[in-house]
């Protein structure tokens, strides 16, 4: 009882030590930028960025397919017709993707997954990004 402070103190630490892991938009299951990168190579995966027109013009990852997230659900068979490849969903910081991927299992994309951190990941990884 007589280290209560000290106790408070480890586990505000410990804390703050896991805070930048909460903020960074990483998922369990989602992808870092390397791992994408190979999907893409290797795989032949498909990147829809499910950010809205505008924003998919200031930036996105080279080659990938624009979606606003309002307009997946009816475009997304008709852009993406192999369901079978690897499909990697990116926007911003990756809070749309997320929520984009639940709408892409629905339809039967199984291999459908989210960029972690978003375009933010992949610009801090030094990865190519082209404008509109």
């Amino acid at each position: 009882m007589d280290n209560w402070m000290l106790i408070a103190v480890a586990f505000a630490s410990g804390a703050l030590l896991m805070w930048p892991m909460v903020t960074r938009g990483m998922r369990v299951g989602s992808l870092t930028p390397n791992a994408a990168v190979q999907l893409i190579n290797r795989e032949k995966a498909v990147v829809v960025d499910v950010s809205e027109t505008e924003e998919f013009a200031g930036g996105h990852i080279v080659g990938s397919k624009n979606i606003p997230l309002g307009q997946f659900e009816e475009k997304l068979p008709d852009v993406v017709k192999n369901k079978a490849l690897p499909l990697i969903l990116v926007c911003p910081v990756g809070a749309r993707a997320n929520r984009a991927l639940a709408m892409a299992k629905k339809l039967g994309y199984e291999q459908a997954q989210v960029l972690g951190g978003g375009l933010n990941a992949w610009k801090e990884a030094s990865l190519p990004v082209e404008k509109a």
